[in-house]
């Protein structure tokens, strides 16, 4: 019988197997996730089996264009991510097929997570996550119905410009009314003559 001789060959790169490559890419998941988790304030879970494909996209855009980030999560993965985070406490919603939305803006993925749950029965919220504290789904409505940091920063705007525009009137206004004064003598005068 012949003898199996293994050697160690340490002077050729290691071969990446794929279950190599599926642990580091499951390790960036996680540590991409968990960056996520600690920059923004909010967080939406929900359930969205039976989603078509466009569906998903179509909601992916609409928080993209509201400055939310929407991703089907791995409830394991998903789970080591958030155990170190402000949302800890949320951890508990991930089963079954979940996915997550989640901004710096506390309003936009509430906004638009009701609004997608209004039009598609497929997709149902489950809880989320306000600041490091676990909410509940009338929470997550009372989210929906408040401005969102756009629209705050549109109304604060119109509340500083407007009194500039007050002044600005106010301080023109004396000198329209000499001219409409002179103007109206003066058309007084030739009427006269």
């Amino acid at each position: 019988m012949g003898k199996l001789i293994l050697a160690n060959i340490g002077s050729f790169d290691p071969i990446k197997t794929e279950v190599d490559v599926k642990r580091s890419e499951k390790k960036d998941f996680v540590s991409n996730l968990k960056e996520d988790f600690s920059n923004v304030t909010s967080v939406i879970v929900a359930e969205y089996s039976g989603l078509t494909v466009n569906e998903t996209e179509q909601l992916r855009k609409e928080m993209r264009d509201n400055g939310a980030k929407f991703k089907v999560t791995k409830n394991r993965l998903t789970k080591l991510a958030i155990s170190e985070t402000k949302f800890k406490d949320i951890s508990e919603l991930f089963k079954g097929p979940t996915a997550i939305a989640y901004s710096d803006d506390a309003v936009a993925p509430a906004k638009v997570a009701v609004s997608f749950e209004k039009k598609f029965e497929k997709f149902k919220i489950i809880g989320g996550g306000y600041n490091g504290e676990k909410i509940d789904k009338e929470k997550i409505d009372f989210l929906a119905k408040l401005p969102s940091l756009d629209e705050l920063r549109g109304k604060i705007i119109g509340l500083i410009s407007a009194p500039a525009q007050k002044i600005a009137s106010i301080t023109i206004e004396p000198g329209a009314q000499i001219a409409r004064l002179i103007n109206s003598n003066s058309s007084n005068k030739q009427e006269s003559n």
